[in-house]
C-alpha cells in the first residue's frame, strides 16, 4: 500500500485498512472500504495508542504501525528551503550567519528524521523566538534569572526542575545555543543523546559549538516532535512554543516566522 488514506476515499486500500483496524483492536464499523467519519475515529484511536500524530489521516508512519506499509522514511523538504528562503523568515537577521549556519541546521534534521514541513518549520520559528541573530548564543541576564542585586543567574542555582544542586548550576548552564539549552538535567540528558557522554555537562559551553548547537535543536525537538505536531495541527502556536520553552517568550517571532515560512516549504 503506497498511498495515504483519508477521510472521503474508497477502495480496496481502505478495505485493508480497516480490517487491520479490526485486527488492532479498533473496529471502523462495517468493513465497506469507504473512508467516513467510522473509519475515521478508528484511525484517531490506534494513532493515540500508538503515539502517533492523532490527526485520523493512514499516512506512512500509521500504515507502517498497522503494517500495511514498510516504514520507509518521510520526503524531506530541504530542497524547499534554500537560504533566500530562510532570509525572509528572518528579515531582520545578518544573511551572513543565515548562509553558515543553515547547512548544519538542515543537516541535523535529517539526522534526526525531522524532514517535514510542520517540523522544519518548528526548528525555524524556534531560532527565530530563542536566537533570531541565527547564531548560537548565551542567554542574557534578564530579571527572570538574575534578582535585584543578585549574582547573575541566581533565580536558576536551585532549580529543582532543572536539576540544579545550587551556585554556581544557574550560571553554569544557563541557555545556550539555538534552542537555548537551560539547566543540569538538560545538558545531561542530551550530552549523552548526542553521543558525548558527559562532555556538556564538564563543558557547557560546547553547546555554542556550530554542529552540537545544531543537533540539539534537532534532539531536543524530536523529544517532543508527537505533541509539537499535534499542536502545530490544530494551529495552536501557543502550545507548540510551550512544549520547547516552558512559556510564552518570543511566540510573537515564533509565529510570525512560521506563518512566512508556510507560503514556501511544504509537504
Amino acid at each position: 500500500m503506497g498511498r495515504v488514506l483519508k477521510e472521503g476515499m474508497s477502495g480496496q486500500d481502505v478495505v485493508d485498512l480497516q480490517e487491520a483496524l479490526l485486527l488492532a483492536g479498533f473496529p471502523a464499523g462495517n468493513i465497506d472500504g469507504a473512508f467516513g467519519p467510522g473509519t475515521e475515529a478508528a484511525v484517531l484511536g490506534f494513532q493515540r495508542s500508538q503515539g502517533l500524530l492523532a490527526d485520523g489521516i493512514a499516512g506512512r508512519r500509521t500504515l507502517a504501525a498497522l503494517k500495511l506499509a514498510a516504514d520507509i522514511p518521510l520526503r524531506d523538504v530541504f530542497s524547499q528551503v534554500p537560504i533566500r528562503v530562510v532570509s525572509k523568515m528572518f528579515p531582520f537577521t545578518p544573511l551572513d550567519n543565515i548562509k553558515r549556519y543553515t547547512p548544519s541546521i538542515l543537516s541535523s534534521l535529517e539526522s534526526a528524521d525531522l524532514c517535514d514541513s510542520s517540523m522544519v518549520l518548528m526548528a525555524f520559528s524556534t531560532i527565530r523566538a530563542e536566537a533570531e541573530c541565527f547564531k548560537p548564543i548565551d542567554e542574557g541576564i534578564s530579571r527572570f534569572n538574575t534578582s535585584p542585586g543578585g549574582h547573575p543567574f541566581d533565580l536558576y542555582d536551585n532549580r529543582r526542575d532543572l536539576g540544579n544542586r545550587g551556585r554556581p548550576d544557574g550560571e553554569r548552564y544557563k541557555g545556550r545555543g539555538f534552542v537555548q539549552l537551560t539547566g543540569r538535567f538538560n545538558y545531561q540528558r542530551y550530552s549523552k543523546l548526542l553521543g558525548m557522554g558527559n562532555r556538556l555537562l564538564d563543558e557547557p559551553e560546547l553547546a555554542n559549538d556550530d554542529t552540537t548547537a545544531a543537533d540539539l535543536l534537532a534532539f531536543f525537538l524530536k523529544d517532543k516532535e508527537v505533541p509539537i505536531k499535534q499542536a502545530l495541527l490544530n494551529r495552536d502556536f501557543l502550545r507548540a512554543r510551550r512544549l520547547v520553552n516552558g512559556g510564552s517568550h518570543g511566540i510573537e517571532r515564533f509565529t510570525e516566522c512560521f506563518k512566512i515560512g508556510e507560503g514556501y516549504i511544504q509537504d
